[in-house]
């Protein structure tokens, strides 16, 4: 059952692949700094983190959050005004 979930941004991003890159952007010591979890301080790896993780929804949730803070790059504009005001991609509306 796969269902849309169109305002997710996480959605088809598996966990691994969320602390994998996480690790690689911060590593290790630098993750434990951002998140203090024992999975990435003490004897940390992609495997322990991982059950970890999937078993604690809050410290899922921090890394997930941190993920997104990290690389989810919106446009400043997204939300302006002018965006609401003009859909980009459709034909403008007569008055």
């Amino acid at each position: 059952m796969n269902k849309a979930q169109p305002d997710n941004p996480l959605h088809g991003i598996t966990l691994e692949r969320i602390v994998t890159k996480l690790v690689e952007h911060y590593s290790w010591s630098g993750l434990a700094q951002k998140i203090d979890i024992n999975c990435f301080s003490k004897d940390p790896s992609i495997k322990s983190s991982l059950t970890f993780l999937r078993r604690t929804q809050w410290a899922r949730e921090k890394v997930e959050a941190l993920y997104l803070s990290t690389f989810e790059k919106k446009s400043p504009w997204a939300n302006s005004k002018y965006a609401k005001k003009h859909s980009f991609g459709e034909a403008p509306q007569k008055k």
